[in-house]
């Protein structure tokens, strides 16, 4: 048991202490183009203004391409088609796009697309139901009002597989924004949510846990206002996030549970679970745990985390992650919490810690304590690194000490 540390000092230099060992960074992922689906059959497209995506990818206008149903707003009134054929005509917008939804090909075994041209309000108690192979683009905006229980959501999708949604934006009380359930193939594309409740995107495999949920791409997510996390997942092997920002939300700005093989190219977090113990980027429940070991298998690129709660949290058996580059600062509570975690790299790049809670290597009782965790890499300024009790196989390299103190094994 035990530490190895190497660090500069401000306005000194202190020698090497142990054998110095290096690890590989890890690869910050990509953010991805956002993908038009072909279609099969294609609908002739109905004139309407584009709406952009804001995103760091060559994403397509919302609406663009060709699609096989519609739902339009015209004034107050919904109508939603397919091809020459209405499905819907009233003020109701769930029931418009839940029609166009129900009018693509039965039993399809390739994607096919429904437009959303207008906005409007669903209730919270209600949800547009997503089937296998199917692609929603949404341009305008979900108003979510009234209350409803469980897991109802503007978007929902349970057992199925090949599912997208291009563009979203909600804002109001959902309980979920978007609520996915032991899917496969999913693609998130440019997701905007500026809610004053709810959780911003789940996605599990809670209903049949024996079954990962598989191959879940995530390319820009907005999250402001939310009481629960921004983006939470529960249950999945295979994701590749670009960014997710969060923005005043209660909880996590990215919360992984039982999450494996993940990519995530960037958190970006203000005032994510202020007053709690969330954090801007959060491992949680045996996160990153492959079989009974932790192979590096979580990759981060970069961490930014402005007041909240914690700016970093690996917590109850969590590991195998490596973080490229942390920017933490004037956090409630730690700036970095590892707690019962195993191969653990915090900056394999490079970070920042400025002011805020101390970064805290931790253990409890019930679960192996801390091993094979390297701290390295950063500039801690107005803080303080403190590792209590002693972990396996701890390391701590190149960390320049600013008006901060240090107590390691």
């Amino acid at each position: 048991m035990g530490s190895r540390s190497e660090l500069p000092l401000f306005k000194g230099l202190l020698g090497r202490r142990g054998p110095e060992r290096r690890r590989t960074g890890a690869l910050a992922a990509a953010a991805l183009a956002l993908t038009t689906t072909a279609a099969a059959v294609a609908a002739p497209e109905a004139e309407a203004p584009a709406v952009l995506a804001s995103s760091v990818s060559a994403a397509a206008a919302c609406g663009e391409g060709s699609y096989q149903a519609e739902a339009v707003l015209n004034g107050s009134t919904w109508t939603a088609r397919r091809g020459s054929s209405t499905v819907y005509t009233g003020s109701d917008l769930r029931a418009a796009v839940q029609a166009a939804v129900s009018s693509l090909t039965a039993n399809r075994t390739y994607k096919e697309r429904v437009v959303v041209r207008g906005s409007g309000s669903m209730s919270a108690g209600s949800r547009i139901s997503l089937p296998s192979y199917t692609t929603l683009d949404v341009c305008g905006t979900i108003n979510v009002t009234g209350s409803g229980s469980g897991d109802q959501a503007p978007v929902y999708s349970r057992g199925t597989r090949d599912v997208e949604v291009q563009h979203l934006n909600v804002t109001g009380a959902p309980l979920y924004g978007i609520f996915m359930r032991n899917v496969q193939n999913v693609v998130l594309g440019q997701i905007d949510m500026r809610l004053s409740s709810g959780l911003g995107v789940r996605i599990d495999n809670r209903g049949d846990t024996s079954q990962w949920s598989r191959n879940i791409r995530i390319d820009n997510v907005y999250v402001s206002g939310a009481s629960s996390h921004a983006v939470e997942t529960y249950g999945v092997d295979g994701l590749t996030v670009g960014t997710v920002t969060a923005r005043n939300v209660g909880e996590s700005g990215l919360l992984l549970n039982q999450t494996i093989n993940a990519t995530v190219t960037k958190v970006d977090a203000e005032n994510a679970g202020t007053g709690t113990g969330y954090a801007a980027f959060r491992m949680a429940n045996r996160n990153g745990r492959v079989g009974s070991s932790y192979p590096t298998n979580i990759r981060v690129g970069e961490v930014v985390a402005r007041g909240g709660g914690r700016g970093v949290f690996c917590v109850s058996e969590s590991g195998g992650a490596v973080i490229d580059r942390v920017n933490i600062s004037n956090t409630g509570n730690n700036a970095v919490l590892i707690e019962n975690c195993y191969n653990v790299t915090l900056a394999a790049q490079s970070g920042t810690v400025s002011g805020g809670g101390e970064i805290r290597l931790a253990a409890r009782t019930e679960f192996p304590n801390n091993a094979d965790i390297w701290v390295q890499n950063l500039t801690v300024t107005n803080s303080a690194i403190r590792e209590s009790p002693c972990g396996t196989n701890t390391t701590f390299r190149n960390n320049t000490l600013v008006n901060s103190s240090q107590s390691i094994c």
